[in-house]
């Protein structure tokens, strides 16, 4: 009982300590400088998004802590409810009791993919072991999901938000929607052109919930990349933005010379297109989007943020990914909306 109230008491804590406003409020000193102090209001008028990587790499260690947390607290807890300690709790449900091995030929055909020099025999047990431990770390998960699935868990602890201007950015959808999303890409990096069709396929499920926003993250690696992004904003100019950000993804053609004729297909004053191009009218531009994209420091592309929330850009972006990040949004809005309400009939 003492222990199951110490981890209440501390979740608390963690939690209390976590949402303390002192920790990131303006006056806070961050420096002195011949006896001038630079506060944190100092910091961020002249860099909005300085510190916006570190708060973000905090919080999410900070919640893979609580998370982890949380798991203990529901198997000490309902170790409690059954009478028995954690291990038997996990003995009874998540059990490796009931392991029965593989047969020989599909042992065999596991040794097959192992990396050794050993014969089948001398590695036959150490294979057994390891599928058994792979089995029951499954089992104890689906059993933590389980207990998840019956709980009513939330983190207060709010994610840190970045503050993305959407000055000369293109936005597909509806500006107004209760969820923005905004990807740094580059065109002729090959995992923005695959994760295209997914924002596509999201872009369609939530019509009217959703809007798109392109920022330039031209690569210096890619030598076409720079006047690619030059040249959507000189279809843009000419109202016909997305227009040729599609074509470009479609046909992955980035010589100028391609990129003019893409432009003549969509019937754009070809003339003021190529002058535009030629001229490097709209490379400021790309370097605003490019410069934002170092300050808020994304290491490549493609890199989104939902509201302002980072998708963690080292990992792999998923339709599931987005979807999570876009319902948790318009779930957070829908409260807002319903506290708000209930604020107005008092």
């Amino acid at each position: 009982m003492y222990r199951l109230l110490a981890i209440a008491i501390a979740f608390s804590f963690v939690l209390t300590a976590a949402d303390n406003p002192s920790r990131s409020a303006a006056g806070t000193v961050l420096a002195e400088i011949d006896g001038v102090k630079i506060t944190l209001a100092d910091f961020e008028a002249k860099r909005p998004a300085g510190l916006f990587q570190a708060r973000n790499s905090f919080f999410e260690a900070e919640h893979k802590a609580i998370d982890e947390f949380v798991s203990d607290y529901l198997l000490i807890r309902e170790a409690q409810k059954e009478g028995v300690t954690v291990p038997v709790l996990l003995e009874r449900h998540a059990s490796a009791s009931q392991f029965t091995p593989p047969s020989e030929e599909t042992l065999r055909v596991y040794y097959e993919g192992v990396d050794t020099n050993e014969p089948y025999e001398a590695v036959r047990d150490k294979i057994i072991e390891a599928i058994r431990t792979r089995r029951l770390a499954k089992a104890k998960t689906a059993y933590l999901q389980s207990l998840r699935s019956r709980a009513k868990i939330s983190f207060p602890v709010p994610p840190p938000r970045a503050p993305i201007s959407l000055k000369d950015t293109p936005i597909r959808g509806t500006a107004a929607a209760p969820v923005t999303i905004v990807e740094f890409a580059d065109y002729e990096c090959p995992y923005c052109q695959q994760i295209q069709p997914v924002i596509d396929k999201l872009l369609a499920d939530y019509a009217g919930k959703v809007a798109f926003a392109f920022k330039d993250f031209p690569l210096p690696m890619h030598a076409h990349a720079q006047k690619a992004a030059e040249a959507g904003h000189c279809a843009r100019i000419q109202g016909k933005y997305w227009e040729l950000h599609d074509l470009m993804f479609t046909t992955r053609q980035f010589e100028v010379p391609q990129l003019k004729e893409a432009a003549k297909s969509l019937h754009l004053d070809s003339e003021a297109f190529n002058k535009c191009l030629d001229s490097g009218a709209q490379s400021e531009t790309v370097k605003a989007h490019f410069e934002e994209s170092q300050v808020v420091g994304l290491p490549g592309t493609p890199a989104f943020f939902v509201n302002g929330r980072l998708i963690n850009p080292t990992a792999a972006v998923t339709y599931d990914a987005l979807r999570k990040l876009v319902d948790e949004e318009l779930a957070a809005v829908q409260q807002a909306k319903g506290a708000a309400a209930g604020a107005g009939l008092r």
